[in-house]
């Protein structure tokens, strides 16, 4: 496996479904099997520490999802691996080009498939760039994420958006807040604000979007400012534009009774 010239990753939460995936790899000596792996956290683990040309992933495992993986490899990485999506799922599949996979298998395959899958993947490799944010190409636009997901070197934490408090920008970073820790991530605010349901996620301040659920009163601060104070203290400046936006969105929720205006 050393002297092989391409690296590859099978992961699937299935093992006669990695076992098929060996199978089919077996006529290639110029491809080695670099790790196999039953769950997207052990997935992220194995691509960082082993770099593969190619990536054999599977959509739906417990954990983290495939479309999941591939964000978290994407990040920081300039050379991510090629991918090619396996699944007995077919309404994943303009997700997963949206995605930039080179193709997707869809289960059962004939060998004759898999061998134009690779192939494909043998061209693709060479130009192996990928946008900074996958989880929002990937998704349609009225699919709004119910977790984020932040990979902090090898570990990988999964933030609920029931849980996320605030995000702050941090240069080219953000600042996801959740039950008193930071974990930072490195995308725009504007991207994971197009993320987030409006109707419960406000930008009150160029630099900061905040839960409303989370927010129990609002104070002025000086001119045309305000600042907008957490159930757990933390106090958040609120620009007028962003008031405004609050007071809209307010208008709209429940929780009025709980603001001071």
């Amino acid at each position: 496996m050393g002297e092989s010239r391409l690296r590859a990753v099978i992961v699937d939460d299935e093992e006669l479904a990695r076992g098929f995936l060996r199978e089919m790899l077996a006529p290639h000596p110029e491809i080695g099997i670099a790790a196999e792996c039953a769950n997207g956290f052990d997935a992220v683990k194995a691509i960082a520490e082993t770099a593969p040309d190619l990536l054999f992933l599977d959509v739906q495992m417990p954990k983290l999802d495939g479309f999941e993986v591939l964000e978290l490899v994407a990040t920081g990485n300039p050379k991510p691996p090629v991918v090619i999506f396996v699944t007995a799922y077919d309404q994943y599949a303009m997700r997963a080009f949206d995605a930039h996979a080179v193709d997707y298998l869809l289960k059962p395959f004939s060998a004759e498939r898999f061998e134009r899958a690779l192939e494909r993947a043998k061209a693709r490799l060479g130009q192996r760039t990928l946008p900074a944010d996958l989880s929002a190409e990937a998704r349609a636009p009225e699919q709004k994420p119910q977790r984020i997901v932040v990979k902090d070197g090898t570990k990988v934490h999964v933030i609920p958006i029931d849980k996320l408090d605030y995000v702050e920008a941090q240069g080219d970073y953000v600042a996801l807040h959740s039950g008193g820790r930071g974990f930072l991530k490195q995308q725009p605010i504007s991207s994971v604000e197009s993320l987030l349901d409006p109707s419960r996620f406000v930008r009150v301040h160029r630099s900061t979007i905040v839960n409303l659920e989370r927010i129990t009163r609002i104070e002025p601060y000086a001119k045309d400012s305000r600042v907008a104070i957490l159930a757990d203290g933390t106090r958040l400046a609120v620009s007028r534009a962003g008031y405004t936006r609050l007071m809209e969105a307010m208008g709209e929720s429940q929780g009025n009774s709980n603001t001071t205006r």
